[in-house]
């Protein structure tokens, strides 16, 4: 028995000290594994498409520095922000900076945007129109329901003719600052993720980017009209005002803002999503 034991126990030694080469191997030749059982949370909330698809691109790039990135997802433009300024998450992307500076305002928070990643431009959708120029009299048309984007969308409708703004009217423009309105468009202004659904009871609908992709269209292919590459609402990545040099963060900007990242939104969204760096 005492034998017996002995050599149980020198196994034991054995696999240990194996186990422990296997693990110095790792350690030396820099493979993935040698960070698993040190990795540092890093919780970053994000809308699903192209955000969380793009954050989950470059999970495997930020493991091998030693962080494990969580996408927290969120459907809508509100509580990523509420999230972040109570701390439940480390940062956000899923934003533009005019639609930040206007939310942080009216909620009394102190954001700070750390990096531009990409474009989604914003585009008009109808299941019921071929082209704008089918476009009738008293049409409705659904718009977002925030400041940003609701003015965003009075602009891009602008630029195209549809209407006129009066001239101090701004990034925030309402109906009010309509000026000129020739079609007697009819405005609903709905949550942006709420827009696609719409669609079945209205004229036509300016989607952002993301939502328009989860409900299916391409929007280089399937918008009546659609911002250019050189829209000025890049979208951000966002952490409460004091973090912007935290290290996972630096890290983070690092890899969005990274050739590889370029290539994915390029390869995947074949324009429908422009690189913003």
């Amino acid at each position: 028995m005492k034998k017996k034991g002995i050599l149980f126990i020198i196994g034991l030694l054995v696999v240990t000290l194996l186990a422990g080469c296997s693990q110095a191997e790792k350690v030396e030749t820099g493979t993935l594994d040698t960070v698993e059982d040190n990795l540092v949370a890093l919780k970053v909330g994000a809308t699903p498409v192209p955000h969380s698809e793009i954050l989950e691109f470059i999970k495997p790039f930020l493991a091998q520095e030693g962080i494990e990135l969580e996408v927290v997802e969120f459907t809508d433009y509100v509580t990523p922000n509420l999230a972040l300024a109570d701390g439940e998450i480390d940062a956000n992307f899923f934003q533009h900076v005019p639609y930040m500076e206007t939310f942080a305002a009216n909620n009394n928070l102190t954001l700070s945007a750390v990096a531009k990643v990409h474009v989604e431009p914003l585009g008009l959708y109808s299941k019921t129109l071929s082209g704008i120029e089918n476009l009738k009299d008293s049409a409705t048309i659904a718009i977002p329901n925030d400041p940003t984007n609701g003015g965003r969308a009075l602009l891009l409708l602008e630029y195209y003719g549809l209407i006129e703004l009066e001239e101090d009217a701004g990034l925030s423009a309402t109906e009010k600052d309509i000026a000129s309105n020739p079609k007697n468009l009819k405005f609903i202004p709905l949550e942006a993720p709420q827009l696609p659904r719409s669609l079945d009871d209205v004229t036509a609908a300016i989607i952002n980017t993301n939502y328009a992709l989860e409900a299916g269209f391409n929007p280089v292919n399937d918008s009546l009209i659609i911002e250019d590459a050189n829209s000025p609402y890049a979208n951000v990545v966002t952490v409460a005002a004091g973090n912007e040099e935290n290290e996972k963060i630096l890290s983070l900007i690092n890899l969005l803002n990274s050739q590889e990242v370029k290539g994915f939104i390029e390869d995947k969204y074949k324009g429908a999503v422009v690189p913003a760096f």
